[in-house]
C-alpha cells in the first residue's frame, strides 16, 4: 500500500521534482524526468514483491529429506549513491530494501542532495513509519559512518572506481555485505554494414546525453575500416554543432551544464590529454559561450 501510494506521489510531483534536480545537478529537464521514471520502474516492480519474497521447496532432496528457504529482511541497511542520477539510483536501492522488510539509510551525493530528501519526504506521506527511510548528508565521514557501525548489515555503492574499491574493502572488513559497482567505460563498434544514420543517433544520445555523466555513456567508438571510420567522422563532425548546449529550463537545450566547475576542468583535462596523447582534435567544445 505505501509503495504504491509513493508511486502515485512521485508521479504527481513529477515536474517539481525534475526542475529541482535540474537546478542543482545542471542537466536538462528532459533528462532529469528520465532520471525519475527509471527510478520509478524499480518502484513498480517492488509493488509485486509480494511474489519474490517466496522461499523454495525441495521435496526428497535426500533420502527422508526435504529442504525449505526462508527470505527474511537483514534489519539495518544503507546505500551510498552518485551525484549523476540523483533520483534514479536511491529509488533502485531504497525501493526494493524497503518493500523486503528492511530499513534504508541513504548517504546521497553531496552535489545535488535535495531530491533525495524531497524523495524521503514523498515516503513518509505516502504512509512508511518514521524511521524506515533516512536520508544523511556529508562527505567520507558519513560514509565511514555507515561502512562502521555494527547494525548497518549491508550496503550498495554506486560511483567511482577508486571509492568503490575502499567502499568494498571497508564493508567487507566489518562483516558487512557489500555491493559496489565503479565506474563503467564502454566501447562501441560500427561494422561496416551498420545503418549510419541510427550509429550517428545513438552515439550523439551515448556520448552527450545527460551530459555525458551516465555510468553507461560511450565514450569510446571503434569503426571497422577505413571506408567506415571516414563515413562516421565525417557524419560525427557535422553531427555535433546542432546539439544546443544550454541552462537546463531551456526546452530546446539537448544538454545543460555539467555539475561543478572541477568537473568542467576534470573534462577539458582529458580533452588536453588527449592531444598531448597524438590523437587529432577534430572538434573542441572548450571556450564555448552560451547562445546570447
Amino acid at each position: 500500500r505505501v509503495m504504491f501510494e509513493f508511486k502515485r506521489l512521485v508521479e504527481a510531483n513529477m515536474n517539481d521534482l525534475a526542475e529541482l534536480l535540474s537546478a542543482e545537478h545542471g542537466k536538462v529537464v528532459a533528462d532529469s524526468k528520465g532520471d525519475i521514471q527509471r527510478g520509478l520502474e524499480v518502484i513498480e516492480f517492488a509493488c509485486g514483491i509480494p511474489h519474490v519474497l517466496k522461499g523454495e521447496y525441495t521435496h526428497g532432496a535426500g533420502p527422508g529429506i526435504d529442504v525449505y528457504s526462508m527470505r527474511q529482511p537483514l534489519g539495518v541497511v544503507a546505500g551510498i549513491t552518485p551525484f549523476n542520477f540523483p533520483a534514479m539510483i536511491p529509488m533502485w536501492m531504497f525501493g526494493v530494501a524497503i518493500a523486503v522488510g528492511n530499513t534504508f539509510i541513504l548517504k546521497p551525493s553531496e552535489r545535488d542532495p535535495s531530491v533525495p530528501v524531497r524523495l524521503a519526504e514523498l515516503m513518509m506521506e505516502a504512509g512508511a513509519p518514521v524511521g524506515v527511510l533516512n536520508v544523511v548528508h556529508g562527505d567520507k565521514v558519513a560514509v565511514d559512518a555507515i561502512l562502521e557501525h555494527p547494525l548497518v548489515h549491508a550496503v550498495s555503492f554506486v560511483g567511482s572506481s577508486d571509492i568503490a574499491h575502499y567502499v568494498y574493502q571497508t564493508g567487507a572488513a566489518n562483516h558487512k555485505r557489500v555491493q559496489a559497482m565503479g565506474g563503467a567505460k564502454n566501447h562501441g563498434i560500427v561494422l561496416p554494414d551498420a545503418d549510419m544514420d541510427q550509429v550517428i543517433k545513438d552515439l550523439s544520445g551515448a556520448a552527450y546525453g545527460s551530459a555525458g555523466e551516465r555510468c553507461m555513456a560511450l565514450p569510446v567508438v571503434v569503426p571497422v575500416g577505413k571506408k567506415t571510420a571516414d563515413e562516421l567522422r565525417e557524419r560525427m563532425i557535422a553531427e555535433i554543432p546542432t546539439m544546443r548546449v544550454g541552462v537546463s529550463t531551456d526546452a530546446g537545450a539537448h544538454y545543460g551544464p555539467v555539475v561543478t566547475a572541477q568537473h568542467k576542468a576534470r573534462v577539458e583535462g582529458w580533452i588536453e590529454q588527449g592531444v598531448k596523447d597524438g590523437a587529432e582534435l577534430v572538434v573542441d567544445g572548450r571556450g564555448f559561450s552560451l547562445q546570447g
